[in-house]
């Protein structure tokens, strides 16, 4: 592989104006698809094989009326101390406000009106309209949602207090603040690494290239291929991430190769032909974990998957064609300007070559600080609950948050999450099951059955006792199903949720082993080790569960939560664990192939291993902490966002990134590796030999570049393409 990769750099570097042309026109060809793409709605939700899923698609082909899984919104009104919502003034400003909503929008498919449908507290003083929509809350329109906030004006200035509630004020949280601090952090990372703006330059351009490229593209092809407006946050998210560490790794081997006397063209090729290798395995291993998220088994999630797989894929071909390219037009300014005058360079020992030395020295102290520190921090992870937030975790500023307080104080705190059952059945039937939750601990209040119009299926809302997201409701809607058969079915969003956690928890285990597994395979044909790879993936599964443990800490038991702004205290998002193994990992396994390869490759040329793992960090440290750097800043651009839920993905993943960089790559791989010596790269012959020899480390192709030096003829046979 080696070999064709530096054949593939120099020629790019060679043909650099066609290179740059045809990427050129990639970029307009996707612009334009994407710009003439009719606009993509969000994609349905959908969980397959889980009951809350099953009772809504009963719903959709019994009540065909009712859109089970529209937006929903509750307006709710609470007169001053001393008054109440019965009063002729009062009830005048509801009702004015039940015909604002029904003639403000199309997408209305139901409002209650809080007098009829008897919304309206025991001690009269709050009363709430409730809102249905025939669309979900993604495909909701701007002005159906204007129209939503502009209700009950009149009755704020009349002096009562008006809040809306509901999943109909949802929207896709509003990307771009993070990128922009990851963008400039990872400038001005980039120009101290480099002391070149050319060169600091390069990896944000081709990153940007190569975002903008997959982004359009799916945007271009989101109404063929079902693609939901979100499904591009995360291919944003590890694209730009990605395609920022593959063009760092190029252009600082690229940089290290021209200070070994190399000329440009031969520079370029030897760049691409190693550390290319590495990026090339490193992708693979970032696609691996994407692709793998298809074994949760919900569409969504799947999607968001594949497209981020295909960004990452053209971050990889951009790495190794556009790099070089670039590189050429560059010229003399990828180097710094002391190089470029020709000032010596200090020979003194950078940092990572001191702090190398000093980890060999010290190799079980340093171990045992960094395994004991990350198990430390892991602790909370034993307390882990998983769920999705609710309008409960909102800001107490925010009006969805408000909202959600005056409901619980006027009807209780399970009035905010009802149940909803489907009962497949007669009127026996439902009124059995009626009967049967109404003798079950922890429920409020069950309505009466409302049958549709064949008469054969009943619809039944149960309103807990407790919160949402409580571990009661939750028990509630395990009794009410292990109470019935499989003719009652319990849905709502309180349900969903329920039955999500549950899927995103029995699909982990399956996930690591599928992830872990085959990056183990890729990592032991890459490194020709055993060792190596079970020392990556065991290091990996440290600094996750680590994070896991930041993450409960300050989300779930609010330690330092005013630091980061959390308001509200609960369950952990339920998608949080495989979301953060997915990105994580990719990102842990760029680090540790970059690094570990250059060991290797030394370690192949001759070197001790005391002497590669020295050498490994004089190359790689620099650049391993700029990308660590820079991907630590993009991640926590997010932890300012209003959203619960981002600032909590914001937040993990930037700490997971920092454990794992910091303390499990630049301290627990060099003591592992210390400590096992030469024993470190071996492999058993019989598997030596079943595995493929993808030369990762440049070892044939240093053989030929050597032999070219000596015989002309070798070399322009080499470089012919």
């Amino acid at each position: 592989m080696a070999t064709f990769l530096y054949k593939l750099g120099r020629t790019a570097f060679r043909r650099r104006r066609i290179v740059a042309l045809l990427w050129v026109a990639l970029l307009v060809l996707a612009g334009v698809g994407a710009a003439t793409a009719s606009t993509a709605t969000s994609s349905s939700f959908s969980i397959p094989g889980t009951e809350a899923q099953k009772a809504f698609d009963l719903l959709e082909e019994r009540f065909p009326g009712v859109s089970a899984d529209g937006a929903t919104a509750r307006v709710v009104f609470k007169a001053p101390e001393g008054q109440k919502m019965t009063e002729p003034a009062r009830k005048a400003a509801v009702e004015k406000a039940v015909d604002e909503l029904k003639s403000g929008s199309d997408q209305i498919a139901s409002v209650a009106d809080p007098y009829t449908a008897k919304a309206i507290s025991k001690d009269g003083r709050t009363a709430f309209i409730s809102v249905t929509y025939k669309v979900n809350s993604m495909e909701l329109t701007d002005d159906t949602r204007k129209a939503l906030e502009k209700t009950g004006g009149q009755a704020k200035s009349d002096g009562l207090t008006v809040e809306i509630g509901g999943d109909a004020l949802q929207t896709v949280p509003e990307s771009g603040a993070g990128e922009i601090i990851g963008v400039v952090v990872a400038a001005i990372v980039l120009v101290i690494t480099f002391g070149s703006l050319v060169a600091a330059g390069l990896p944000l351009l081709t990153a940007i290239i190569g975002v903008g490229i997959g982004i359009s593209t799916i945007t271009a092809l989101a109404n063929v291929l079902d693609l939901g407006s979100t499904t591009a946050t995360l291919a944003t998210m590890i694209g730009l991430a990605v395609g920022i560490d593959y063009a760092l790794f190029i252009v600082s081997r690229y940089r290290a190769e021209l200070a070994e006397g190399r000329d440009h063209e031969d520079a370029a090729g030897r760049a691409v032909g190693t550390a290319g290798s590495a990026v090339v395995f490193a992708g693979l291993t970032v696609v691996i974990a994407l692709v793998g998220l298809a074994v949760v088994n919900i569409p969504m999630l799947s999607k968001m998957g594949f497209a981020a797989a295909g960004t990452v894929v053209i971050a990889v071909l951009i790495a190794l064609t556009l790099i070089p390219a670039l590189l050429g037009f560059a010229g003399k300014k990828v180097l710094g300007r002391k190089v470029r005058k020709g000032k010596p360079v200090s020979d003194k020992p950078n940092a990572g070559t001191r702090w190398a030395r000093f980890v060999i020295r010290r190799p079980i102290t340093v171990l045992l600080a960094g395994v004991v520190g990350l198990g430390v921090i892991a602790v909370p992870a034993a307390s882990l609950e998983m769920g999705l937030p609710d309008d409960g975790a909102q800001p107490t500023s925010t009006t969805q948050r408000k909202a959600y307080d005056l409901l619980s104080d006027g009807f209780g705190p399970g009035f905010n999450g009802p149940l909803l059952i489907v009962v497949d059945g007669d009127q026996k039937k439902a009124d059995s099951t009626v009967k049967d939750i109404q003798g079950l601990d922890g429920v409020a209040a069950v309505t009466p059955a409302t049958f549709n119009k064949a008469g054969d299926t009943a619809m039944v809302t149960v309103i807990p006792k407790d919160r949402p997201s409580s571990v009661e409701t939750e028990d509630l809607v395990h009794a009410i199903r292990d109470a019935n058969d499989d003719h009652v079915l319990v849905t709502g969003a309180t349900a969903m949720n329920i039955d999500f956690s549950q899927k995103m928890n029995d699909a982990l285990l399956p996930y690591l082993a599928l992830v872990v597994g085959l990056a183990f395979l890729l990592l032991m044909v890459v490194f020709r080790s055993v060792l190596v790879p079970l020392k990556a993936a065991l290091g990996f599964l440290l600094s996750v569960v680590a994070a896991l443990g930041a993450v409960v800490a300050v989300f779930q038991w609010g330690w330092l939560g005013s630091l980061f702004g959390v308001e509200q205290t609960g369950p952990i998002m339920s998608m949080m664990p495989i979301f953060m193994v997915g990105v994580v990992f990719g990102l842990a396994m760029d680090y540790e192939v970059f690094l570990v390869t250059r060991m290797r490759e030394a370690f192949v040329h001759g070197e001790r291993p005391g002497e590669a793992i020295v050498t490994g960090f004089r190359h790689g440290a620099r650049v391993v902490t700029a990308a660590a750097v820079i991907m630590m800043a993009v991640f926590s651009g997010f932890i300012g966002s209003s959203e619960q839920m981002v600032k909590m993905i914001g937040f993990g993943l930037a700490i997971a990134v920092f454990f794992d960089a910091f303390v499990v790559r630049m301290a627990v791989v060099p003591a592992v590796l210390a400590l096992l010596g030469d024993k470190a790269w071996w492999l058993p012959r019989w598997l030596d030999r079943a595995l493929p020899n993808v030369d990762v480390e440049g070892e044939k192709l240093h053989k030929q570049l050597g032999a070219s030096d000596e015989d002309p003829d070798e070399e322009r046979a080499l470089v012919r393409v």
